[in-house]
């Protein structure tokens, strides 16, 4: 199977062309604004590496969140059209899980996948064993050491760091490795090999935590209203 997976969740833009087991061509950048302009030119780059066309393809995979709003959004934009075009399914993988299979297991306790709102909270879900045993949720980093399952905890993601420092401070046994810090593309493509799609299979949707943020409109000047 021939699948193209990106990730536009984070602050990255990636590209991946995984094929039979093997990554083909992988292309990312750090980025936390232009994934509209970059996203297009780094899957046609990336095919170009692997010698490969659209009408190659078997599948797409795409990160499904939780991650900004705009990122998500032009993720799976791009990945519903190119799919629609190409006339193949479109797999939608959690970012959770595609850090979760990105790391090696701790040998023991859990595994916490931290991912950075830019907000007071973090997105947070514990794994143990390659599952995950909460669901996923906004957490304030004050409240983790309650919210997480007990005992020694890894923890991975862009906002490890700000989680490691709060569980700490509640004498919480950490490790932070420092990776994976963003989904890598090869393993979405991995998971998206891997995905039931059933025939009729909706496209996939945003997983959101919290609705986005949405600021009133300010008032004219001089309108009082």
């Amino acid at each position: 199977m021939r699948v193209l997976a990106f990730d536009t969740a984070a602050n990255q833009c990636a590209v991946a062309l995984w094929a039979d087991g093997e990554t083909m061509s992988h292309v990312a950048e750090p980025m936390e604004r232009g994934h509209a302009e970059a996203l297009v030119p780094m899957i046609e780059a990336a095919l170009r590496n692997a010698g490969m066309g659209y009408g190659d393809l078997d599948r797409i995979a795409v990160t499904v969140g939780p991650g900004t709003f705009t990122g998500l959004r032009i993720g799976l934009a791009t990945a519903r059209g190119l799919g629609l075009a190409a006339g193949i399914p479109v797999a939608g993988i959690g970012s959770f899980d595609a850090l979760a299979a990105a790391a090696a297991a701790p040998a023991s306790g859990h595994l916490a996948v931290a991912i950075e709102t830019k907000r007071a909270d973090l997105y947070v879900q514990p794994f143990r064993g390659g599952r995950a045993v909460m669901a996923p949720a906004a957490v304030l980093p004050e409240e983790l050491d309650e919210h997480l399952p007990p005992g020694q905890v890894t923890i991975i993601g862009d906002g490890s760091a700000r989680a490691a420092e709060a569980l700490l401070a509640s004498a919480r046994a950490v490790d932070v490795p420092g990776a994976p810090q963003f989904a890598d593309p090869a393993v979405v493509a991995k998971l998206g090999a891997a995905a039931e799609l059933p025939s009729g299979t909706p496209p996939p949707s945003p997983l959101y935590l919290r609705d986005p943020s949405v600021g009133r409109p300010k008032p004219a000047v001089g309108t009082g209203k």
